[in-house]
Formats: C-alpha cells, structure tokens, sequence
C-alpha cells in the first residue's frame, strides 16, 4: 500500500498538470459558456430563416470558442407549434434551445396550439430583418407597381406566397401591403410555407405570383438574379440592394421580422444564466457581427427576462393586427 500511494498520487499530479489546458481552451471556458451536448432545435424546414439563424449561431458559437460542437436539427411542422410542443415537453433540459420569431407568435395564435410562448423559457431576441417582396427572373412583374396593379385588378388570382403560417410576419406583411393598396385583405389569397425554404421552389417554378420572406433567407437568390427583388418591407432601404422601400413606392407599410432563441421550461437559474451568458458572448464576438453585415440583419438583442416581456408585448401585437384586418 506504501508503494502505490505514491503512484497514485503521482497519476493525479500528471492529472492535474495535463486536465487544465484541456478545460479551458478557448475563452468559452473562461467565461462559463461551454454546453457540452447542446442542441439546436430548428422548427421549420432547411433554407429557412430559424434554420439560417440556428446554423450561423453555431457555427460562429464554435468559431468563437465560445461551446464545441453544436448539433441542429429541423422538427417542422404547423407553422413552428410542432417544435414548439416538443421543445415544452423537454421540461428541465438545459442542453436544448429552439431558433424561432414573430412566425411562430402568429402561429400560435392561428392554429390555436396548446403550447404557447408562455410555456418557454426565453434566452434572447437576437436579430430584427426586413422582408422582401419578391417574383422569378422570367415573371411579367418588373417593378412593384406592376405587381399591385395586377393584384387589385384580380386579388384571388394572384396567390402570394409566404414562409409561415396565418398570423406570421410572411403573412401580415402582405396583407398591410393590400390594405395599403386599397384591396381587402380578406381577398388575398395567401399560401402558407413551412419555411423559406420550401417557399422558394414555388416561386422559381411560378406556382405563387410572388413571394414574401425575409431578406437573409433570398439574398443569395437575388445577387445571382434568380429571383427579382421587387420592394423592402421597411422603413429603408437594404444597403447593398437595388430596390425601394414600399413606403417610398407610395404603399404605407412599415414592417419588420424578428428572431431570437428560448429553451424549455423549468431549468435552474443557473442552466438559464449559462444560455443567456453564450448568446451575449456570441452577440458580441466578430464572427456574428460579420454574420449580422452579410445576411443584411439588423442587431436587436434583447436578452433573457427582457425578451420575456417583449414576447408578450408582441404576441397582443399579433392579436391586433390580425382583428384590425378582419382576419
């Protein structure tokens, strides 16, 4: 026994000279960031905006050094409510988080879902967008004008497409672009995507006369003159890109999409406090903030209770907004 007690405490010795560089490399060590296992939940399908903003965090999250090894998964389904029922049923896991936004708001309300945003935990607002208003590179639409003329001359035959479900911002900012040309929003004949993603291949293929979506999800489309950008939702115009706002085409709109992250219910302060502490040191590294400049998305932190309050806020907005449009 006198021999290995030596041994031993020579083992520990080595332990304890090669353990530390191993537990703090990088300075998410440092600063209590660090979520081995940590999952993103995205709640639509890939191409999305949830599914661009849960893969750019991570991604840059890692770069960072901020957490190693981010895994996100896509769950769609009705809007962002099937994610969003898992995500409360995962009562107490610190480990998991759920992109989302002003879609899934709406889409509570519309299909009427059993979970609501109440039922969450909220981590952070982290990015405020525009959406763009947009048509295929052979559509006969060549201005934003063009476009409305058509559409009030025949609203149902128009469909316009949008990634998310009634009550989401893809959906409110064209029915605020009709009321503002004079039709009735009731006419619109609107046709919901799980996504951007799947909103896309419609618009390409000329099965909705236009789309609505958020400028990060299409800019790449754009650039590459796929799709035709017609007007920003707005109050200005997207630096970078060649098209009004609406308000200055003479349509008064002024609309903007958010998105953020919240967890499930019932973590401790501390699995709380350590998902709040990442996002303020992801919203504050150069990896996101170049992140932020190329998908042409506006800084909106807003971080933990705040982002609570918020959510509330908006989801009276949502409620609102849809009664003043008969909708």
């Amino acid at each position: 026994m006198r021999l290995r007690t030596p041994l031993a405490l020579l083992g520990a010795a080595v332990l304890v000279l090669v353990g530390p560089p191993l537990l703090t490399t990088g300075s998410g060590a440092e600063s209590g960031t660090q979520i081995p296992g940590l999952r993103f939940m995205v709640p639509n399908t890939p191409g999305g905006g949830y599914d661009i903003t849960a893969r750019t965090a991570a991604k840059n999250a890692e770069d960072a050094g901020l957490t190693h090894t981010v895994e996100v998964f896509n769950l769609p389904g009705a809007g962002g409510t099937v994610g969003l029922s898992r995500l409360v049923s995962e009562h107490g896991n610190g480990k998991l988080a759920m992109s989302m936004g002003l879609g899934v708001v709406g889409a509570v309300r519309s299909n009427d879902a059993p979970k609501t945003l109440a039922d969450t935990t909220p981590i952070a607002r982290l990015t405020e967008e525009q959406d763009v208003v947009v048509v295929g590179k052979d559509s006969p639409y060549k201005t934003i004008d063009d476009l409305i003329g058509a559409w009030k001359e025949n609203p149902g035959k128009l469909p316009v497409g949008g990634g998310s479900s009634p009550g989401g911002p893809d959906h409110l900012a064209p029915m605020l672009m009709a009321r503002a040309a004079g039709i009735p929003p009731k006419q619109v004949n609107y046709i919901p995507f799980d996504g951007g993603g799947e909103l896309l291949a419609s618009i390409l293929g000329g099965k909705v006369a236009f789309g609505v979506s958020g400028v990060g999800e299409y800019l790449d489309q754009i650039k590459s003159g796929e799709l035709r950008l017609l007007a920003v939702t707005g109050p200005e115009r997207v630096a970078g890109l060649d098209a009004p706002t609406l308000q200055e085409s003479g349509y008064d709109v002024n609309f903007t999409n958010w998105r953020g992250v919240v967890a499930p219910p019932g973590l401790s302060d501390t699995e709380r406090d350590k998902l709040v502490r990442l996002l303020e040191e992801l919203h504050d590294s150069k990896e996101w903030q170049e992140s932020m400049e190329r998908n042409g998305w506006d800084d909106a932190f807003l971080p933990g209770e705040k982002f609570g309050a918020f959510l509330d806020a908006e989801d009276k907005r949502v409620v609102s907004v849809l009664k003043e449009l008969g909708l």
